[in-house]
């Protein structure tokens, strides 16, 4: 296989995981939006019915609480990939460009690093989650803690392949157009 050919099939192996992600971050931001309208309709519930009723709705609490977790970790992925981070690059933006390449790979790589470091942190107490049953709360409802576990798992797992993404893009590749990325990503 000579280098040609290589990098070739490394650009459209990584525009092919650039089109995965960017599927998969949009797909599991829409879930998070849905999963936090319902449960705003839960805390409404709630809120009428324990001043209306005198009778709230047992658990919601401990609900709320799991899902403010999986919902921060679904959409996590699509604020990388989107370019919704906070940033502060007032400075950044005054050096040459080859400086600011350099610390947009630095950048890019510390926030990779560290959505590694939570996968890294959390697989074990995440399976030990699943196989023991673990639960959150106590009295009214007590909650599964594995699917909370799990999501910062999946969520960072995609982070960190995005952070990878935008450092091909903007580091490696920044030359390419949005347009060929966008047409890499574009529904078929």
């Amino acid at each position: 296989m000579s280098l040609i050919s290589f990098s070739n099939w490394l650009s459209k192996f990584l525009m092919v995981v650039t089109a995965t992600s960017d599927r998969l971050s949009k797909f599991l931001m829409v879930v998070a939006a849905t999963w936090t309208f319902g449960i705003s309709f839960l805390v409404l519930g709630n809120i009428i019915g324990r001043y209306a009723f005198d009778s709230p709705i047992y658990g919601t609490a401990e609900m709320v609480a799991a899902s403010i977790v999986i919902i921060v970790f679904l959409q996590v992925g699509y604020a990388i990939r989107s370019r919704s981070m906070l940033k502060a690059d007032f400075l950044v933006t005054r050096l040459p460009n080859l400086v600011q390449r350099i610390l947009l790979a630095i950048g890019y790589l510390l926030g990779a690093v560290f959505f590694l470091m939570i996968i890294t942190g959390g697989w074990e107490e995440s399976v030990l989650s699943y196989k023991e049953g673990e639960y959150e709360g106590e009295g009214a409802l007590r909650v599964p803690s594995w699917p909370a576990r799990w999501t910062v798992l999946i969520g960072s797992g995609l982070a960190m392949i995005n952070y990878l993404v935008l450092a091909y893009i903007d580091v490696v590749r920044p030359n390419l157009s949005e347009s060929e990325v966008d047409g890499a990503t574009a529904p078929r």
